[in-house]
């Protein structure tokens, strides 16, 4: 293909190629020849020219005759234009050929195809071959075939883009030609005429003026029998011509009478069309008499459609304008007398007008106009309402315009939300009133859409289900006697029961009794009044049903009644059943079966939304009810007949939906009864309706479906597409609501169309026989089956389909039943038929049965697994497509090839792929067939998916194929297009990453796959063109490199804006995929695009038409994709282009049309109601609340990302300084956009929006609270904004505030206060005030407040308080506890701070800190009770907690446990303050008491407990929680709560009372410090672990206090007494032994040791060798890892004092090993860089140990000993270290602190001497420096143990020092080992006694004046030499008046020693005066003020 690329086509390589390459290779040479054409060819434009006709007349294909034809014209406009008229003639010239041959087709095609784009480019250079031309193609029309219709419609469409007016002369002509091709057979010649017209209408103002009706009424005819491709393509031609006969585009030429057309004449003309439609006066005469509609229903879609793009055109401010007088003729449409004559049309011309008004005033409106829409609405509703008082012709026709208007109000308010709450205020239109009043309307449809309206109500504004109900409920007491009110409100009731399920915050439990009263009073009084028997008794089972929508929460306290209201509805005995069924007439039975259906639905709804209530017991009352029901089911009909059928048909619905939710061995019994039932309702004569669509597509595989064409698949149009495959002659599947008022509250957004009875029905059969069928016997199955085969044999026609769609269906779900149970079907004789009736239905007529028998047939092998039998099908069907010739038969066997492996585990059989594919490779090929060629390749694709690699061998062959098909196949066989683009997508898959090669064979399949695209994306249907994209996307993923994004990505953004759902669904998924990879360069190629002047606006490029597309988008999949696609965007881009997103995110938030809550003025006054809006000053306008909702996200995420970045983000002065030297850009310069945004957010109309707006802020002050003001030091940043943030606050405070927004807003105020952002508190009290009247708002309780919502949102609110109060103390005791400052502010009264600023924030919390102790404890004890396991449930308090109720209990856990542990920590901080001393609180003012158990609160005389019990329930309490919580599996996600219960934990133990309490307690410590063990071993957070080696060290220390009271006790006690009569405490007793696991000791060596080993494995003898224990290997511990070592330490030198003296022995081994361990690590170097930082705490833990008074106890003091000269001797071993200053210093401490015992044995001794000889000779001086340091700690210690080391040590010091006279000091280190050995020296002269005292001075004073210089050597001495020089002499300064005696005989002695002092002396003198004359000096001249220059 290579060869391929060059300006001239390679003729020689072209010629060598077969046929199909040669097409390929002339198409690839096209693609590229197109894209270089812009260079210079007028060189070779004759020889291109040539080449290019010769591809014209050598018939070519489809894709290349448009791909030649845009190449010669292109060749024509870059080159020499003036042979392009030759051209034009050997075009006509061709066109004009009689030859009529199969062969010479695609070269007159192609001749067309040239034509119109040579005239499309070139224009009026053509203007002298018009007129011939024009007439050539129009005669040609005459004669052409469907393919050259098409095509000579799409030429004349280009040659009037082309020429423009210049054609005017022929707009007749081509007006003339198109007519006819509007109704033509083809549906794609109709599409092609309407395109032409659509660009003819441009200039020929006839169209739509003075042909405007004729235009509509052919277009009308066009939509009768179309496809979805003409109804879209016909609407927006007609659309377009109505838009413009409306507001024309230019002016026309006045005619004598001629006006301007009004809106009202223009919907006459469509109302002409959707009420008589577009047939003759004659045909709907005839239809009339029928008694049938005249009206197909596609074109009344089409003319849906037409409206839609009509007012779409037009625009969303002329909308604003006409909504009222638009809405007024709409509404004439659904109340026709020829609409309302026959129900189902009545139904489908509901349907669309109401997709009119969805399409419209859903999107196009912004959101003020749509609540001035809503007002429109409301008064039509006013009007039709004051109607239904005339006439019952009147009520009938209104009620169609009610239900319209009414569910088009729903779904404002539900897509409004609470930006409409103004709107329900607004007392001029009274919308509520005006709704609740259409429930006592006569219809039934009427009220029921009213019904839907208030739900709709409901889920939008949360507030308004409580008070809904409440008034419906009020009116049905009231008006119990009137048929439609109690109709009317149940179904009200029933509705906003539904909307509960889409409400978070739910509704009050007092409402679910308030129903169930009502339901049994209704059912109570049915029977007094036979007129209202009906209404009462659905009313009452309506209501029961939907009140287990509810939950079992809710039902669990209503079931008994529930059970009885059954028991008494149905008979008891078979007996009873008979009994009933010999009297009573047909009135009484309709009454009877309606209450049982009711009763029956009440069932089903309990099964699907309270399973957890059907227990067993349950159940066994409930079967015995339900197979009285089944006995009812044959009898009544022959009783009673047609009388009662509807009522009967409805009660077998309930018993088959309720049966098939059950487990059918429970109702065996019955099985005969209700499978005679079920084949009648199935087989039966009376069987009309057969609503196939409803029943099929879900048994069918879904990638299947796609053979049925775009009506069934995801189109924007399929709320009204779905009713043209409904039939006309009976109801079909047009659902309502009235066919099913029971399916009014389930769970969904869009209203519940359920089918008509019948239908429904009979899908119910079919999914009770698939539950039933697999329990039966194998005999009944058979014969079941072959009874299905024989009936569908005997029956004909109609009837004959209907049937077998029946059995088939049941038996295909029979299948899926047995697959996913894993049960077998049977032996041969129920094989025999079932293979029968499949193929039956292989073989039918209608291809949806066929894509389910084919699956079906899948079914059958996987549930049959038999390889016999799989075979077998396959054999057969290769025998039937040999055979067979029509295409029917050779459909179904193509599919079944394909999906007989499905559920195998694939394709495993070489051979049978060969031949599967040689077959569907025929069959592909079959052009004479396109419907063969559709299915073929559909299972081909299904082949290549379940091959897998098994296919690679056959990939090739395939490709070129699969591009053959495509380069050959007809643009009208659009569905062999799609087909051919999903095989071609299966064999990318399958390639997979393969396509990345480099070989030969891998790069033609590469070529082929991009040729195979370009062919595709050049398609008119948009399916290949989703096709083609799809296809690229997966290229992409398997081989980027190869996919050339600069030319994918403008034709994505080209379609983004597609009117076809599905292209827009290819394009976003393709976008998210290439942002995910190359976002960046996604966004150049697009802004690329935009300076080209397509698509978007440059100012927000792709990312702005991606939040444009999902505010306009519905569905949720594509709103997915792009929110997605965004986030990828962003992430990539939001570093290089910060300032854009903030800017996108703040233009998409301010994008609304709703007035803000600061604005004032009238929001919704009638004035403002309908006016366009101006020009919106953002690059966006009316932006739903929704996709701000988003772009809040968005800002939340763009903050989360720039803190992983760079840290400028976050530091103002930094981003600062780089932006003005790197023009970077960082988050911070944008704070007051931030600041903004989260303003507007949180004041806006929207709750949703408020809580975003909410976070947003929430987030702002945790990331930005901490960045100081440079321009202001000692501020912060956000300082500056507290106004913002206040504004913020206040509306979520305000009384009608929702509790999540209240719950949010006190997050944020504890976030605020607590941020120290502002320190006066004066400012702060602004904030305070809303954290108090929430505080006040809590104490009043629960009873107060309003019954609005849930009991469980009172909860949420509550908690929300409590937690905000606690995380402002908790923060302000952090702060407060660096000054040590904490404490005594808690009690200090006076009012006065001079702390820190903490303290006074301190100030506005111990105001409240009386009643917000106590609410915390009750919060803690709630909580403690809900963690209870379920086993416990019974000792939960019957009415409930503190602030929870006993029915609301699972909604109040998870508010429970998002706070307790900021309150735990909070009133643990509040007992540490107050030392757990009692005071007098004051009442805390809680809703109800806290339970009996309620901390020692209760007032009550005889359970008032002593403060000692009080504080001990307290402290049980904190340490119960923290310890359940702590021990629990699923903590692990709970960092901040971990942390939390450890510093409570802390700050308890920091008090003595609760220490002495764990101390006391044994095994409370043993406990803590087991969970403790856990803790540390399965968490890694440092921060963790050092905090809970604080608590070890905590409760080692209580126990530590415990022992030394009761030892000191003892001592006390026993004062008297023999010493050794005083008894031991601590552990180990007598024995010493420690017992694991009662023993604290033993507990705390574990934990220690556990950190220990985990940051030193070299510790363990067992790793130290191992891989793991890193033997020899350096272990670099961090600074937070040394000082988890040295606090685990610190605990181990701390055990043996809370041990026994025998327990002490027992531990010391341990203790000392693992000391000492530690200190050779950090010796030898292997613990990295920070063993300094260890080495403190090691040495002071081995002080710890030899101090311990257990060292110096009688009975263990020789063991101690002992043990303590081993360790001395271990150490002494190690010595051999890189740290020797360590070693001496560890030994040193040895020496001082152990005992004499220890240390004065030899060989001990003399080895610690020798080691202080080694140290002295040292080479080192820091080394000797240290050592001359203990030696002077060593000669001042224990006589025993200084006077060995002065004697052996001694005259090598002096010999030392001597020796420094010949060799002074060159530097610091040296200076100070000289300066450290003389204060040696002193301190061994000072230790001596008196008598060696003067002779040790002697050796002293001559060393010291050795040191001193002479006056001359002073002057050029080194500084050390001059420092030693000065330090020598101030040292014989000091001691000479000390020891004068000594001093003036040696200076008798030695006359030269006292002229170099005297010197010496003299010099020093001299020096100090001359300092001091410059001293005075400087000071003179120095000014007394010193001005500061320097203010950085």
């Amino acid at each position: 293909m290579e060869q391929a690329h060059s300006l001239l086509l390679n003729e020689e390589a072209c010629n060598q190629l077969k046929e199909h390459q040669r097409a390929e290779f002339v198409f690839e040479w096209l693609r590229f020849l197109k894209k270089i054409l812009p260079a210079n060819v007028k060189q070779n434009q004759k020889h291109l020219l040539e080449q290019l006709t010769t591809v014209l007349t050598s018939s070519p294909g489809p894709p290349t005759r448009l791909l030649l034809a845009q190449c010669l014209a292109l060749v024509y406009r870059v080159g020499d234009s003036l042979t392009s008229s030759l051209t034009v003639d050997r075009c006509n010239d061709i066109i004009r050929s009689k030859d009529d041959s199969p062969s010479f087709l695609p070269t007159r095609l192609a001749a067309v195809a040239c034509l119109g784009v040579l005239y499309e480019q070139l224009g009026r250079l053509l203007i002298n071959s018009f007129k011939e031309t024009m007439a050539n193609l129009l005669k040609a029309m005459k004669s052409a075939e469907s393919q050259g219709r098409c095509e000579i419609m799409l030429c004349i469409e280009r040659i009037l883009k082309g020429l423009g007016v210049s054609a005017v002369s022929s707009h007749r002509d081509i007006y003339k030609a198109a007519r006819p091709c509007l109704t033509d057979r083809s549906m794609a010649v109709r599409c092609a005429a309407t395109k032409c017209l659509l660009e003819l209408q441009r200039e020929a103002v006839f169209l739509w003026s003075t042909e405007l009706e004729n235009v509509a009424t052919l277009c009308f005819r066009a939509f009768e029998g179309s496809n979805y491709d003409v109804r879209v393509a016909v609407s927006k031609l007609l659309g377009t011509l109505l838009a413009s006969a409306l507001e024309p585009r230019q002016a026309i030429a006045p005619r004598p009478g001629s006006k301007r057309n009004s809106l009202e004449e223009v919907m006459e003309l469509l109302s002409s069309g959707f009420l008589r439609g577009g047939a003759g006066f004659l045909r709907a005469s005839g239809d009339m008499l029928k008694g049938t509609s005249s009206v197909s229903r596609d074109v009344r879609v089409g003319i849906t459609q037409t409206c839609v793009v009509f007012v779409s055109i037009l625009g969303g401010a002329w909308l604003e304008n006409h909504f009222s007088c638009l809405l007024s003729l709409l509404m004439v449409w659904v109340s026709h007398a020829r609409v309302t004559q026959y129900p189902a049309d009545a139904v489908s011309c509901r349907c669309c007008v109401s997709f009119i008004l969805r399409a419209t005033v859903g999107t196009l409106l912004g959101e003020k106009a749509q609540i001035a829409a809503a007002k429109e609405i409301c008064q039509l509703i006013s009007k039709q309402k004051r109607v239904t008082r005339v006439s019952p012709a009147e009520v009938a026709a209104s009620q169609h315009v009610l239900v319209c208007a009414l569910f088009e109000l729903g779904s404002l308010l539900q897509d409004l939300s609470s930006t409409a709450a103004p709107l329900l205020q607004d007392t001029s239109i009274g919308m509520l009133d005006t709704v609740i009043s259409v429930l006592l309307h006569p219809s039934a449809s009427a009220r029921l859409a009213a019904a839907w309206c208030l739900r709709c109500v409901a889920v939008g504004m949360p507030a308004q289900v409580a008070v809904l109900l409440d008034r419906c409920a009020e009116r049905l007491n009231a008006l119990k006697s009137c048929p439609e009110a109690v109709a009317g409100y149940s179904a009200a009731i029933a509705a906003l029961l539904g909307a509960i399920q889409l409400c978070p915050l739910g509704v009050s439990h007092s409402k679910g009794k308030m129903v169930m009263t009502l339901a049994e009073d209704l059912l109570r009084s049915a029977t007094q009044n036979s007129r209202i028997s009906i209404q009462r008794t659905r009313g009452c089972w309506l209501l029961l049903s939907a009140l287990s929508t509810l939950g079992p929460t809710v039902m669990e306290h209503h079931l008994p009644r529930l059970l009885l209201l059954w028991k008494c509805a149905f008979p008891l005995s078979v007996k009873d059943v008979e009994n009933e069924l010999r009297r009573g007439d047909s009135f009484t039975w309709q009454v009877t079966l309606e209450g049982r259906a009711g009763a029956l639905c009440a069932m089903k709804s309990l099964v699907v939304h309270c399973k957890d209530l059907l227990t067993d017991d349950v159940l066994s009352r409930l079967f015995p009810l339900l197979s009285c029901a089944v006995d009812l089911l044959p009898s009544l009909i022959k009783s009673y007949g047609n009388q009662i059928k509807n009522a009967a048909t409805v009660f077998r619905l309930r018993v088959y939906e309720i049966l098939t939710m059950l487990q059918p061995k429970r109702y065996e019994g019955n099985f005969g009864m209700v499978l005679k039932q079920l084949l009648n309702d199935l087989t039966g004569p009376e069987i009309t309706t057969c609503a196939e669509l409803n029943l099929l597509p879900s048994l069918c595989y879904r990638q299947d479906l796609a053979l049925l064409g775009p009506a069934l698949q995801d189109v924007d149009q399929h709320y009204i597409e779905e009713q043209v495959r409904s039939q006309p002659n009976h109801q079909g599947n047009s659902g309502t609501l009235e066919y099913d008022p029971f399916t009014i509250f389930e769970k969904a957004q869009e209203v519940p169309t359920p089918l008509p009875p019948g239908s429904a029905l009979a899908a119910a059969a079919v999914q009770l026989f698939g539950v039933i069928f697999p329990h039966l016997g194998i005999q009944q199955k058979a014969q079941i089956l072959e009874q299905f085969c024989e009936i569908v044999r005997q029956l004909k026609g109609a009837r004959q389909q209907t049937v077998q769609i029946h059995v088939a269906a049941a038996f295909c779900c029979t299948l899926k039943c047995l697959a996913s149970s894993r049960r077998e079907l049977g032996s041969e004789e129920v094989q025999r038929p079932a293979l029968s009736l499949l193929l039956g239905a292989l073989e039918g007529p209608n291809p949806i049965l066929r894509c389910m028998a084919a699956e079906g047939l899948a079914r059958l092998v996987q549930v049959l697994n038999d390889p016999n039998f799989t075979v077998s099908i396959t054999l057969m069907s290769f025998d039937k497509l040999k055979t067979a010739r029509d295409a029917i038969t050779r459909t179904g066997h193509a599919l079944a090839l394909g999906a007989v492996y499905r559920y195998l585990g694939g394709i495993s059989s070489p051979q049978y792929l060969s031949a599967c594919v040689g077959v569907l490779f025929t069959l592909s090929q079959d052009s004479t067939s396109p419907e063969v060629q559709m299915w073929a390749l559909h299972a081909l694709s299904v082949v290549v998916d379940l091959a897998g690699p098994l296919y690679h061998s056959h990939l090739e062959a395939s490709f070129n194929l699969v591009l053959r098909l495509l380069l050959s196949t007809p643009h009208t066989h659009v569905e062999v297009q799609q087909s051919l683009g999903r095989c071609f997508n299966a064999l990318i898959t399958s390639m997979g990453p393969d396509l990345q090669g480099e070989g030969a064979g891998v790069c033609a399949v590469r070529t082929s796959c991009l040729v195979g695209c370009a062919v595709m994306q050049d398609s008119q249907d948009c399916l290949v063109q989703a096709q083609a994209i799809s296809c690229l996307q997966q290229l992409h993923m398997f081989a980027p490199g190869f996919v050339n994004l600069a030319s994918l990505v403008p034709s994505l953004c080209i379609n983004l804006c597609s009117s076809y759902l599905s292209l827009r669904r290819a394009v976003v998924a393709c976008l998210r995929q290439l942002a995910q990879r190359e976002a960046v360069e996604v966004s150049e190629h697009a802004v690329a695009l935009v300076k080209d002047g397509i698509c978007f606006k440059t100012e927000v490029g792709l990312e702005g038409a991606l939040f444009s597309l999902l505010d306009r988008e519905s569905d949720p999949c594509l709103c997915r994709d792009i929110q997605e696609t965004l986030v990828h965007m962003m992430s990539s881009a939001v570093e290089s282009n910060l300032a854009h997103w903030l800017k996108l995110c703040k233009d998409v938030l301010s994008a609304s049309d709703v007035l803000s809550p600061e604005e004032d003025g009238d929001r919704y006054d009638d004035s403002s109601a309908f006016h366009a809006k101006s020009e919106s000053s953002g690059p966006f306008s009316n932006l739903r609340w929704s996709t701000r909702v988003f772009s809040m996200e968005c800002v939340c995420r763009i903050i989360a990302q720039c803190e992983n970045g760079n840290s400028a983000h976050f530091n103002m002065a930094l981003a600062q300084e780089q932006h003005l030297h790197e023009s970077a850009d960082f988050l911070v310069l944008h704070l007051a956009d931030l600041i903004r945004m989260a303003f507007m957010a949180a004041t806006d109309h929207s709750d949703q929006l408020r809580l975003a707006g909410l976070q947003t802020l929430l987030v702002i002050i945790r990331k930005f609270s901490n960045v100081p003001e440079p321009e202001f030091p000692g501020h912060v940043i956000l300082e500056q904004y507290q106004a913002n943030v206040g504004a913020a606050l206040r509306p979520a405070f305000h009384v009608d505030a929702p509790p999540n927004v209240t719950a949010k807003a006190c997050q944020v105020c504890s976030a605020w206060i607590a941020s120290g952002v502002i320190s006066d508190l004066r400012d702060l009290r602004r904030v305070h005030q809303l954290l108090a009247s929430s505080l006040a708002k809590v104490q009043v309780g629960r009873e107060v407040s309003s019954q609005l919502y849930n009991e469980s949102t009172f909860t949420m609110e509550t908690l929300a308080v409590l937690k905000a109060w606690a995380e402002v103390l908790n923060t302000i005791t952090q702060i407060l506890k660096q000054y040590l400052y904490v404490w005594p502010l808690f009690n200090s009264r006076d009012g006065q701070y001079d702390g820190p600023a903490g303290a006074g924030l301190l100030k506005l919390v111990q105001t409240d800190l009386a009643t917000l102790s106590r609410l915390w404890l009750a919060a803690l004890q709630d909580h403690a009770l809900l963690t209870l396991p379920s086993q416990y449930s019974s000792q939960l308090p019957s009415t409930g907690g503190s602030f929870y109720t006993a029915e609301t209990v699972e909604q109040a856990r998870p508010h429970y446990y998002s706070a307790w542990a900021t309150i735990l920590h909070a009133t643990a901080l509040w007992l540490n303050s107050t030392g757990f001393i009692m005071v007098d609180e004051g009442p805390a003012n809680l809703s109800r008491p806290v339970t009996p158990t309620s901390m020692g609160q209760s007032t009550s005389l005889s359970s008032v407990k002593s403060p000692e019990d009080v504080n001990t329930d307290r402290l049980h309490l904190i340490l119960g929680i923290s310890v359940e919580f702590l021990c629990s599996p699923h903590s692990g996600d709970q960092m901040e709560n971990i942390d939390s219960c450890l510093q409570a934990l802390q700050a308890l133990l920091e008090v003595p009372w609760p220490r002495s309490k764990v101390g006391n307690d044994q095994t409370l410590g043993v406990e803590l410090l087991s969970v403790l063990h856990r803790l540390i071993v399965t968490r890694e957070s440092p921060n963790i672990q050092l905090a809970v080696l604080e608590l070890v060290r905590q409760i080692v220390c209580a126990a530590q206090e415990h022992v030394k009271e009761k030892r000191h006790s003892a001592e006390a006690d026993d004062g008297a007494a023999e010493k050794e009569t005083v008894p031991e405490f601590g552990e180990g007793q007598d024995t010493g032994g420690l017992v694991p696991g009662k023993s604290l000791v033993f507990g705390a060596l574990e934990l220690c040791l556990c950190t220990l080993v985990r940051k030193l494995p070299q510790l363990s003898p067992k790793l130290a060798g191992s891989p793991t224990g890193r033997g020899g290997q350096t272990c670099s511990l961090s600074n937070t890892d040394c000082r988890l070592v040295t606090s685990a330490l610190a605990i181990l030198s701390e055990l043996p004092s809370i041990c026994s003296p025998e327990g002490s022995v027992s531990v010391l081994p341990t203790v000392l090993y693992l000391l000492l361990g530690v200190l050779r690590e950090a010796v030898k170097g292997s613990v990295g860089a920070e063993s300094g930082q260890l080495v403190p705490g090691i040495l002071q833990a081995l002080r710890t140990v030899l101090t311990s008074p257990m060292s110096r106890a009688e009975k263990s003091r020789g063991a101690w000993t002992e043990l303590l000269r081993c360790a001395l001797h271990t150490l002494l071993e190690s010595w051999h270290t890189v740290d020797e200053v360590t070693m001496l210093t560890s030994l040193t401490i040895f020496l001082l602190y152990a005992s004499a015992d220890v240390t004065t044995v030899e060989p001990l001794q003399t080895r610690c001497i020798q080691t202080f000889r080694a140290s002295l000779e040292s080479k080192d001086p820091v080394v000797l420096s240290r050592s001359y340091q203990l030696l002077v700690s060593l000669f001042q210690g224990p006589a025993p143990v200084a006077r060995p080391f002065i004697l052996a040590l001694g005259g090598c010091l002096v010999s030392q020092l001597q020796e420094v006279e010949k060799s002074r000091p060159q530097g610091p280190a040296e200076l100070q080992a000289v300066q450290d050995a003389i204060r040696a020296l002193e301190a061994l002269v000072f230790a001596a006694d008196e008598t060696h005292c003067p002779q040790l001075v002697a050796v002293l004073l001559p060393i010291l004046i050795s040191l001193l210089l002479d006056e001359n050597a002073l002057a050029s001495a080194p500084a050390a030499s001059r420092s030693l020089h000065e330090f020598a002499l101030g040292d014989l300064m000091r001691i000479g008046p000390q020891h004068s005696a000594v001093f003036r005989a040696l200076m008798a002695s030695a006359p030269h020693m006292k002229a170099r002092l005297e010197a010496a002396v003299k010099g020093n003198q001299e020096s100090m005066n001359t300092k001091a004359q410059t001293t005075r000096v400087i000071s003179k001249n120095t000014p007394s003020i010193q001005l500061k220059i320097n203010f950085l």
